[in-house]
């Protein structure tokens, strides 16, 4: 099977990358190294830089005739989103339209489409939240999303392109880099690794933070493994079922971190507080059980162990 991942250089992406090369697949990527690393690519995979957008895409999917294409490149920051909601849309919209075109005209057989369940269910009363809930996206990149899944709706129906739609909770782990919302685990261990303070966001009425669905970086990519038999036409929610308040996260963290690192200052343990930032829900977390049932999978690794493989990479990077 030839797969083809765009964002293969990226945090998940690239984790993806790495286990389907594993598994005896044939691997090319696609990224524009705006947010993604070189060192992040496996060697055994074929590697192309450009942009999603590009025109020339079309002579990389006519060269490769891929089985599947992988879709993880995207703008990924909610507050980014609303600054400039042209931008977001341009990437994550045109983008896959421009994935989507070539791969009807060269007979792909299937995308694999990366979602947020994170975002485009809105603000929800009660959680965990499943896929039957309907969409109320409250962010430009959550409306990016949720429009690009009516889009993969539509090619399926009219040209008979199959797919599977992964809704991703708040995703961490080794390879992850300190910016935006969507890397907060990365951008505590990063601050505590330089004994800085950190920022919790909150909303008004809970100074502990909001609820979110964290999973860890190794178990998303056994949910992308999935994907590629299974999940004919649907969509599926890909966290760990369990909500987590950002300061519980960032305690897990710190007492991590000062395990390893005794000299760590104890004024460090309590976090600066900052207001809610524009595109922010107070919670969200995940119903998993679809994916369990219809993919086969569930997540393998609890929140402290993830974070103390995640605060090892750290330092290992650290030390290098």
């Amino acid at each position: 099977m030839k797969i083809l991942v765009t964002g293969g250089a990226g945090f998940i992406g690239s984790h993806v990358v790495d286990l389907y090369i594993d598994k005896g697949y044939k691997v090319w990527v696609v990224d524009d190294l705006s947010t993604g690393k070189r060192e992040n690519l496996n060697p055994e995979c074929t590697f192309f830089q450009m942009d999603i957008r590009s025109e020339m895409l079309r002579d990389i999917i006519k060269e490769i005739r891929p089985d599947i294409i992988n879709h993880h490149a995207a703008q990924i920051s909610v507050p980014d989103s609303v600054k400039d909601p042209i931008g977001d849309a341009d990437i994550n919209i045109k983008g896959l339209l421009n994935i989507l075109e070539q791969a009807v005209r060269y007979k792909v057989k299937k995308i694999i489409f990366i979602s947020s369940g994170g975002a485009i269910y809105g603000e929800v009363d009660d959680i965990p939240v499943s896929e039957a809930r309907p969409p109320k996206p409250l962010s430009p990149y959550a409306i990016s999303k949720f429009v690009s899944e009516y889009y993969l709706s539509f090619y399926r129906h009219h040209y008979g392109l199959d797919y599977t739609v992964l809704r991703y909770s708040n995703i961490y782990g080794p390879r992850q880099i300190p910016k935006g919302e969507a890397g907060v685990v990365a951008i505590f261990i990063n601050n505590l690794l330089n004994q800085r303070v950190s920022v919790l966001n909150h909303f008004p009425d809970d100074e502990e933070g909001m609820i979110r669905d964290y999973c860890f970086v190794e178990d998303v990519a056994e949910a992308n493994l999935c994907a590629l038999t299974m999940g004919s036409g649907q969509s599926y929610n890909i966290g760990s079922g369990i909500g987590t308040k950002t300061l519980h996260l960032y305690r897990v963290i710190y007492r991590t971190v000062k395990e390893l690192i005794p000299d760590l200052s104890e004024e460090l343990y309590e976090p600066k507080r900052e207001g809610a930032r524009p595109g922010d829900i107070p919670k969200n977390c995940l119903l998993i059980e679809k994916a369990r049932t219809e993919l086969g999978w569930l997540p393998k690794t609890s929140l402290e162990n993830g974070i103390q493989k995640t605060i090892r990479w750290w330092i290992d990077r650290y030390n290098r």
